[in-house]
């Protein structure tokens, strides 16, 4: 069996992330929330190190994709795995008087990207990717940045966002790759060994650095992603390559037409926790 196909064998099996020690899925999400828990107040920072910066490319690159869905007046958009927002910010800044929610499951992730709003009218919502806390068929467009891969169940997070996209509804997932060639080879060395470092010593905190190379490795390969999106029921899937491949945008469409979902407005359940207004306090 060649590499590749060990891969693909890997990859049917695979369920959703699964930090070292995590039994089920269950287990699976809690060391997460956890691990990004720990490294909140320093997340900003190591992202901007550790991606030389890049990673602002990425989200204004994203988020142009985008645009004529975040134009529309009434546009309705969530970035799900927020963190402390800065994709969320990229999408605000093309947006037109709609709605934009950022969701997360870290309290203190949240507690920082409330820091960071300013005057931006966001609303930030404490929820399990897994479980959303909205009504059925109301996003127009629902992103993920560099979160997904943290889900521990893949094909349920697709569904869920299938769910809550309204009809004609776009997904965008950003998230690492895996490089080909001299350049893959030279990234694997820097994402094995010396990011793990440089991000512990910057943090003090050894397991999310560690984690973060295994978590990518073990992400379905693009055309077994795409794969998983088609059979949620996404149609006109596609993979766009960013920076050779070191990260990538997954996007598909929900069947339908836009404007065919409920035309009444939604909010967040009383089962997740809104932190509009939310005054800053430790996490």
């Amino acid at each position: 069996m060649t590499e590749q196909e060990q891969s693909a064998a890997v990859n049917k099996r695979i369920v959703g992330a699964a930090p070292a020690g995590a039994r089920d899925e269950a287990a699976a999400s809690v060391a997460v929330r956890d691990m990004f828990t720990s490294i909140a107040p320093r997340y900003d920072l190591l992202n901007h190190v550790l991606s030389m910066n890049i990673d602002r490319v990425w989200w204004n690159r994203t988020a142009r994709v985008f645009s004529d869905i975040l134009r529309q007046p009434q546009a309705q958009v969530l970035d799900l795995c927020c963190g402390t927002g800065d994709m969320t910010f990229a999408l605000h800044r093309r947006m037109n008087r709609g709605q934009l929610f950022g969701a997360d499951f870290s309290h203190a992730m949240l507690v920082r990207a409330e820091q960071k709003s300013g005057e931006r009218k966001i609303r930030w919502i404490e929820a399990d990717a897994l479980n959303l806390p909205f009504a059925a068929d109301q996003f127009q467009l629902v992103t993920s940045a560099f979160g997904f891969r943290n889900l521990a169940n893949y094909d349920r997070g697709l569904a869920e966002i299938h769910r809550v996209l309204a009809p004609g509804g776009e997904i965008g997932i950003l998230d690492f790759g895996e490089p080909k060639g001299l350049i893959g080879k030279i990234y694997r060395v820097y994402f094995k060994r010396v990011l793990p470092a440089i991000g512990t010593m910057i943090s003090g905190v050894s397991g999310p650095y560690a984690y973060l190379p295994a978590s990518v490795l073990r992400f379905p390969a693009p055309e077994e992603m795409l794969q998983r999106m088609r059979d949620v029921g996404y149609v006109d899937v596609s993979w766009t390559p960013y920076t050779f491949g070191i990260a990538g945008l997954y996007r598909g469409r929900k069947a339908g037409a836009r404007g065919q979902g409920s035309a009444k407005h939604h909010s967040a359940s009383s089962d997740s926790r809104s932190f509009v207004g939310l005054k800053a306090s430790s996490g």
